[in-house]
């Protein structure tokens, strides 16, 4: 059981926010299988406040996938709290700022993992979003700038004063990026020493790994991102299913979701780019994904899904 402000989650392993990948259909998707929370993909506090089409077709949500949890990032404190109060609007459960992203497109404007440098302007981002909104407000960051500068539980108990409500700790460095290993006991040590809920992230893979994690860190909940996609079933209690044509229900089920409710400019490849994923391990893997991004349309993928069969 996981408990963020006045919400309550029976499951607590999160779908983590991903650029280009935790859409509308995907969050969907995966609170289907489990998910206790889902996070969006991370919003630009400058294209919410100047109403950027791109940024706000982000934010298209539905009643039925709440809870749901929008995640802003940015640099500038008074332009995050402009953006909070807007996305607070929309009626997510959660807002999340995000602190730990280490592109460097993000980072070299002083947001995501660079704000772990600056903790005056991370705390006066965190104390001013709080202000604006009545919504819980969580918080994402790193382990620290690289393996000298291991600097988390001091941030943590940072974002606790400025007003979080739980924080998220990806136990790598921004230096890391994504590569390497984590190290859970980061995540141990910020448990230990915050009052407020706290998520362990990265290289998990199943839920037997993220109870190991809970168990071994003593944090709350668990936030799972590249081991969800083509893999849905990371949330559910019996994981990825042995038999080939449940995997492609799956697949089909995640289409149909992209089909309702992605822009029809672009949801081919949106499509693309999510199914060939679910392929991972099977038998004519590479032959296949071929297949499916010389497809010309969505229903054309449809059939293939359809058509895919390991025992002939």
């Amino acid at each position: 059981m996981l408990y963020i402000g006045p919400h309550k989650f029976d499951n607590p392993f999160i779908l983590a926010p991903l650029a280009g990948y935790t859409d509308l259909p995907f969050r969907l998707l995966c609170k289907s299988f489990g998910a206790g929370l889902t996070v969006s993909e991370m919003i630009s506090c400058h294209g919410l406040v100047y109403q950027q089409s791109n940024t706000l077709k982000m934010l298209k949500s539905v009643a039925e996938e709440q809870p749901v949890s929008f995640q802003l990032f940015g640099a500038d404190p008074d332009i995050m709290a402009d953006a909070a109060e807007i996305m607070a609007s929309l009626k997510p459960a959660l807002i999340d700022i995000n602190m730990g992203c280490p592109v460097r497109k993000v980072t070299k404007r002083g947001a995501g993992s660079a704000l772990m440098t600056t903790p005056k302007i991370a705390e006066e981002i965190i104390t001013k979003v709080v202000s604006r909104v009545s919504l819980p407000v969580t918080v994402k960051f790193r382990s620290g700038k690289d393996q000298e500068h291991i600097t988390a539980v001091e941030f943590a108990k940072m974002a606790e004063g400025a007003g979080a409500s739980a924080v998220t700790v990806h136990a790598r460095t921004w230096a890391q990026g994504f590569s390497g290993v984590i190290t859970p006991s980061v995540i141990k040590d910020v448990a230990d020493n915050v009052n407020i809920p706290v998520i362990g992230n990265g290289d998990i893979l199943s839920l037997e790994e993220g109870y190991k994690l809970m168990e071994e860190t003593g944090c709350h909940g668990v936030m799972i991102g590249r081991g969800a996609l083509g893999n849905p079933w990371v949330f559910s209690k019996d994981g990825r299913p042995d038999d080939y044509r449940k995997i492609m229900d799956g697949a089909c089920k995640h289409l149909v979701l992209m089909q309702k409710h992605l822009p029809a400019d672009r949801v081919l490849g949106y499509i693309k780019n999510h199914i060939s994923r679910y392929f991972k391990g099977l038998k004519g893997a590479a032959q296949f994904r071929k297949k499916i991004f010389a497809a010309v349309d969505a229903d054309a993928i449809k059939v293939l899904l359809c058509s895919y069969d390991l025992d002939s």
